[in-house]
Formats: structure tokens, C-alpha cells, sequence
């Protein structure tokens, strides 16, 4: 029998192997060197596809919290969910934006991106550090 519990479950586990995944995939994009347009542009569809299946995971975790009664974490997926979307408006367009510039401005584009891409990464390991803490602080034995 499938319970508001265990879809929330199911969103939780998404949700982490999502973020783990990602975060472990988008360091060792950072040996790049960021000098070349197609480099760039793998990068923000790399980031856009965590972006997308992210949004998937915590509104998707949000709802099922919310009907498993559990406010607590209900809300924090609701603001995962809302820092997601902010990020994927923030980073994909400012990706698109130096990765164009490249050609005509690579010092100061390729300096943009690499901070960008790393400002990316930090919110993507803070969101996964969140997610375990809540868990532990608010989760089935609470």
C-alpha cells in the first residue's frame, strides 16, 4: 500500500541522490578551464538538467510532506524548491551570458564563469548539508 509516508520517502531519497550526484559531478567539471565556449556551454546544460530535475525533486518532496503531516519538512523542500528556481533563473542566463562573451572578452568571461560556476557548486553543497541536518534534526523520530 503506497502512503503519504512513503511517496515522501521516495522524494527524499530523489532529492539527496540528486543533489549528491551533482554536486559530485559539477567539482570535477571545475579542472576545466573554462577558456572555451563549448566547455561553458556543456557546463550550464550540465547545471540546467540539476536545475530541472531539482525543481522535480523538492516540489515533489514539498507536497509529499505536506500530506504525510510533516510541516517542518514540508517548508524546508518548499524553500529548496523556491532557492532552486532562483538559482536556474540566476545561473543559466549569467552561464549563457560569459560563455558568449568568451571569444571577444576571455579574461574577464572565463574569470566570470569559473566564480560562477563555483558560486553554483558552494549553494549546491550547502543545499545538500541542509538536507541532511534537517533530516537528522526533523526527521521520523521527531
Amino acid at each position: 500500500m503506497v502512503t503519504s509516508a512513503s511517496i515522501a520517502l521516495f522524494f527524499t531519497v530523489v532529492l539527496l541522490a540528486t543533489t549528491a550526484y551533482f554536486l559530485l559531478g559539477s567539482i570535477p567539471l571545475l579542472i576545466l578551464k573554462h577558456e572555451d565556449p563549448v566547455d561553458a556551454s556543456f557546463i550550464r546544460s550540465f547545471f540546467n538538467l540539476y536545475y530541472r530535475v531539482g525543481l522535480f525533486a523538492t516540489v515533489g518532496s514539498a507536497l509529499a510532506y505536506a500530506l504525510a503531516q510533516r510541516p517542518g519538512l514540508a517548508f524546508g523542500s518548499a524553500c529548496l524548491a523556491g532557492l532552486v528556481a532562483l538559482m536556474r533563473a540566476r545561473i543559466i542566463p549569467a552561464m549563457q551570458t560569459l560563455g558568449e562573451q568568451m571569444p571577444v572578452n576571455p579574461a574577464g568571461a572565463i574569470a566570470g564563469f569559473r566564480r560562477t560556476h563555483l558560486t553554483a557548486v558552494g549553494v549546491n553543497m550547502g543545499q545538500l548539508l541542509l538536507i541532511v541536518w534537517a533530516l537528522t534534526r526533523l526527521g521520523p523520530s521527531s
